[in-house]
């Protein structure tokens, strides 16, 4: 278990999501989040979304005309299930997935190996953090952005009532393989989490 989301004494939600992989309680991504990352980022080719869960990034991904493969380990009613993302040999242009996140850095290294052109891991931003991140994925393959959100992502387990708000800082790591040179660090633009309202309102969008 990686011990840097244990922060305060307290587990976060997001390590619960974890805990619960082959159960019911599990996290999904709200729409905005994805969309955020499609409007900064352009993906040519196929996507592979490898814990796709209910498919909540599943299917704002298939928004941008791209063919999308939807896969995931344990069979949460979406996608193809079985399929263990840190042991395939599955190669794809690109990758774009919300790891669990003990297993965030045997992603980044799945990812490094199985996309041909960028892969995007949705990670809190204290992945940065940490002495060996630094020595086995940071200073041999460091991502080529790094997107911050400006506004705090609420994972809600799913079914339940949406209210409140999050407090974790959460960022988009993209590794761009056409890309040289060092990591940039970039800002979303606050604006993207009303996206959330215009997808809760027009659901046949994602059908």
């Amino acid at each position: 278990m990686d011990e840097t989301y244990n922060l305060n004494g307290g587990f976060k939600p997001t390590l619960k999501r974890s805990a619960d992989l082959d159960g019911p309680d599990f996290f999904p991504t709200p729409a905005w989040a994805t969309f955020a990352l499609l409007d900064n980022e352009n993906f040519e080719g196929n996507i592979w979304e490898p814990a796709c869960g209910d498919g909540s990034m599943s299917r704002v991904l298939e928004t941008t005309g791209n063919e999308v493969f939807a896969s995931d380990l344990y069979d949460r009613g979406y996608g193809t299930a079985g399929i263990d993302f840190l042991k395939a040999d599955r190669v794809f242009d690109n990758i774009v997935t919300n790891p669990p996140y003990n297993s965030a850095e045997g992603f980044v290294r799945a990812g490094l190996r199985n996309s041909k052109k960028k892969f995007a891991l949705l990670l809190r931003l204290a992945f940065l953090e940490g002495a060996n991140r630094e020595r086995t994925i940071f200073s041999k393959t460091p991502p080529s952005t790094v997107w911050v959100f400006s506004e705090r992502i609420t994972f809600y387990l799913a079914g339940a009532e949406k209210k409140g708000s999050g407090t974790t800082a959460y960022a988009w790591f993209v590794w761009n393989k056409d890309k040289k040179g060092s990591s940039e660090l970039r800002w979303f633009k606050p604006g993207y989490k009303n996206r959330l309202n215009y997808v809760e309102e027009n659901p046949s969008l994602f059908k």
